[in-house]
């Protein structure tokens, strides 16, 4: 599916289940209020789209965007302006993030000129366009290994570093045994790299060595390694000294920046309050959920003139994508921290860049907003989600349910692209009761593979399927 209208909203692949407990799934997919989106809907969606797969993300994504385009649908048919949808936390968003590069230029000053005799000392002490060209031996542990089984093929692997040691060819070792299929048959052969193209445990290895050393085992997240340099070249100090210029200026301003984000950090000190690591898991499995009034006002993490709410903390994840929602709510405390210690970060700097007279008036957000929704009904428009075909006498609901999965098809087929909505669609939801089911996906992911299994072929696929039956016939 292409998707290029995105208001800067979340991706599409939300799992939410606001759903009611008295609600009836038998062979539903989704629901949203009133409407519902069954198995054989979903087949029909689905079963000709044949570059889709019968999976659970793809039924789960389809059930989540036909929810959405089900109650946006209603919604524009009820208010063709869509003026009760609340624009602001995506314009601050992104006038946040503007106003914090306008703090960066107007605070951040940095002399970068450096002088043709210090920038040729900085590259000969780091050598940052280094190269080296290193083989490698690879084994990879079973999927699921045990740690005796990853200590058994690292034993093997150091058996195999003894032989070298002792005097056996590392290409042919690497040729007979390695289970890299890019490399091995090269003898390992990886040609030459710079910092940054390899994996921080391989690079970090291959980079500490000379030509000729052998590493020890090293253990990266696609296996076990030896590493061997073969050699190790740096281009000289005038092919690259623009190049290298440019670096150490953005290097330099980073660090400028660096220091003056710490010294924020520094003076505010925030704290992550008592609880908060549960409070923020919870909000991150259901951003939708609907929270009173005290609950929203509670803080997650403070400092002495400010901190990020509860309300603050659902905004941020509505606004992000399904993937950082799904790694905040399975993430450690460690983590946790780190995540409430960003958002402090982002809040102190908007808060810098305001005391800097860098916020826009209010006029200017408004028509911000304006713009966000004036976009959103264009789209909605393109979809075919509003102006509805509607036969005489025939119900808002039925209309909307039609509109919404000719869409999906547009969608599929590629004359549209998908609309995500992120924090406007949990707008939406509010106060509804909506919700994919699994056992409805489940489902539907073994009609939709039944139907194409059992699907006569087309007359040039048995065509192919001829050419190929005689072809092995006549190999034979």
């Amino acid at each position: 599916m292409k998707r290029l209208f995105s208001l800067g909203f979340a991706a599409l692949t939300v799992t939410m289940s606001a759903c009611a407990d008295d609600v009836d799934e038998t062979g539903l997919v989704a629901r949203a209020g009133d409407y519902t989106l069954t198995v054989d809907d979903a087949v029909d969606l689905l079963v000709d789209q044949e570059g889709l797969a019968s999976n659970a993300t793809v039924l789960t994504s389809l059930g989540e965007l036909w929810i959405d385009y089900v109650l946006l649908a209603e919604a524009v048919a009820v208010d063709s302006t869509l003026s009760e949808l609340d624009f602001g936390p995506i314009v601050m968003q992104q006038l946040g993030q503007q106003m914090v590069f306008q703090l960066r230029d107007s605070v951040i000053q940095v002399d970068t000129f450096v002088t043709e005799v210090e920038l040729r000392e900085r590259y000969e002490a780091s050598s940052p366009s280094a190269e080296v060209r290193a083989r490698h031996l690879m084994l990879q542990p079973p999927v699921q290994a045990t740690q005796a089984q990853v200590d058994s093929v690292r034993a093997l692997l150091s058996s195999y570093r003894d032989r070298i040691v002792g005097g056996a060819s590392f290409e042919a070792l690497a040729r007979q045994f390695s289970q890299d299929p890019g490399s091995a048959a090269s003898g390992g052969d990886l040609g030459y790299f710079q910092r940054g193209q390899m994996v921080a445990p391989f690079e970090e290895a291959a980079f500490a060595l000379q030509p000729g050393e052998l590493s020890d085992v090293v253990t990266t997240p696609m296996g076990l390694h030896l590493i061997e340099v073969v050699d190790r070249r740096v281009p000289a100090f005038e092919d690259v000294a623009l190049s290298f210029r440019r670096q150490e200026q953005a290097r330099m301003v980073q660090a400028a920046e660096s220091t003056y984000v710490a010294s924020l950090i520094e003076t505010s000190n925030p704290v992550v309050v008592d609880d908060a690591y549960d409070i923020v898991r919870d909000v991150a499995r259901t951003p939708g959920a609907r929270l009173a009034g005290r609950a929203e006002r509670r803080n997650v993490i403070e400092w002495g003139s400010g901190g990020v709410t509860v309300r603050g903390l659902r905004e941020a994840l509505q606004l992000g994508s399904p993937q950082l929602r799904a790694q905040v709510a399975e993430g450690t405390d460690e983590q946790t921290e780190e995540f409430l210690q960003s958002l402090a970060r982002r809040d102190l700097l908007v808060a810098a860049a305001e005391r800097e007279g860098l916020r826009p008036a209010g006029d200017s957000i408004a028509a911000l907003e304006n713009e966000a929704r004036r976009q959103l009904v264009a789209a909605t428009r393109v979809l075919g989600l509003t102006d509805l075909d509607r036969a005489p006498g025939e119900a808002l609901e039925v209309a909307v349910a039609r509109a919404a999965e000719e869409a999906i098809v547009d969608n599929m087929n590629g004359a549209t692209s998908v609309l995500t909505l992120g924090i406007i669609g949990f707008q939406l939801r509010e106060g509804r009761s909506t919700a994919v089911f699994e056992a409805g996906v489940g489902q539907a992911i073994l009609e939709v593979a039944n139907v194409r299994a059992n699907r006569a072929l087309s007359p040039m696929e048995q065509t192919v399927d001829s050419a190929i039956a005689a072809a092995d016939t006549t190999g034979r």
